[in-house]
């Protein structure tokens, strides 16, 4: 199994920066089969959406509404994945969940709620 902690979030106003921070922990194993992270969220009445992801290799992948103002970054040494959100708007509002697939198992972690005041 794994384990993963997010955080980082918090209240912020409209053009603020947070840094979100997720720990990976668990079983050695399944630990180093974690081949794609990535953080999610889901805002109140909506679908939980993706906003980025990352593999192993550091290749990245953005959501359209959240590219060029958050960056995604992992340390492998320290099992961590980031997400560095700047210019926020309040429509970025939600909570934010670590995501990390092993194989064709998901693994999530609890949310971290990130609201943006305007």
């Amino acid at each position: 199994q794994v384990q993963l902690v997010e955080s980082g979030g918090g209240l912020v106003q409209a053009g603020g920066s947070l840094r979100l921070s997720c720990a990976a922990s668990g079983s050695i194993f399944r630990i180093f089969s974690i081949n794609v992270m990535g953080w999610y969220r889901q805002a109140p009445g909506k679908q939980r959406e993706l906003v980025a992801g990352i593999t192993r290799d550091s290749s990245t992948n953005y959501a359209d509404s959240v590219k060029g103002r958050f960056t995604i970054s992992r340390d492998n040494a320290k099992n961590t994945v980031y997400l560095q959100m700047n210019s926020l708007k309040p429509e970025d509002t939600a909570v934010y969940y670590c995501n990390a697939k092993a194989g064709i198992s998901d693994y999530w972690g609890q949310g971290t709620q990130v609201t943006v005041s305007s």
